[in-house]
């Protein structure tokens, strides 16, 4: 397996979510839904999240690279709408 620098960034190609690896098992996701921004803490103990983030990773079934400041930029345009 391919030997990654964490963390790494990750998001989905209909960029309704966006995924920060920390480490091999453990990822946040920012999931987009209309105006909302839901943040999820995972952490990968069971075969199918461990697969998952392997995945993810290898920017396969759906996934694609995307960057820090992408992560950290969702959101922010609904903070200041209020």
């Amino acid at each position: 397996m391919e030997s990654f620098n964490f963390p790494q960034f990750r998001k989905l190609v209909n960029e309704k979510s966006y995924y920060k690896m920390v480490d091999a098992r453990h990822f946040q996701e920012k999931q987009c839904i209309g105006k909302q921004v839901f943040v999820l803490e995972i952490h990968a103990e069971q075969y199918p999240e461990i697969i998952r983030i392997q995945d993810m990773l290898a920017c396969v079934d759906g996934f694609v690279a995307s960057t820090e400041a992408e992560y950290d930029s969702i959101g922010k345009e609904f903070e200041s709408a209020d």
